[in-house]
């Protein structure tokens, strides 16, 4: 049974970018493998453990399916785990609210930015 380095393999399925940035991730205790979190770049890993992750503010979990040798195109990248993630949580965002302006009034003017900023504020919607 092959084992490799956590980093490693995070870098061969995608899961990130770089293996920087995966070791980044690692550090931060962000991953779990089989329900113990490590913080541990050279965690060896293998076929058959779960890795438990959050990554872009999503839960992922994957169960390894093969330790891979190469950070290969995205569909050969999807055959190193199987994916047991929960459904993302739907999102109940409400629409921003639009300031009422006519047909072909051109952009708004510093004035009008202002007081659409001002509602936004109002609102409770807005960014500092």
């Amino acid at each position: 049974m092959e084992k490799q380095r956590l980093d490693k393999w995070l870098f061969f399925s995608r899961a990130v970018k770089s293996r920087t940035l995966a070791q980044k991730l690692i550090e931060t205790g962000a991953i779990r493998v089989n329900s113990e979190r490590t913080d541990r770049s050279d965690h060896k890993v293998g076929p058959g453990d779960v890795l438990t992750m959050t990554v872009h503010e999503r839960l992922l979990v994957w169960r390894i399916l093969d330790p891979g040798s190469r950070r290969g195109p995205a569909p050969e990248a999807a055959t190193l785990y199987e994916d047991l993630s929960p459904p993302p949580v739907p999102r109940e965002d409400k629409p921003a609210p639009h300031a009422a302006r006519d047909p072909g009034a051109g952009r708004p003017t510093k004035r009008d930015r202002r007081e659409i900023d001002r509602l936004r504020l109002e609102e409770g919607d807005g960014e500092d």
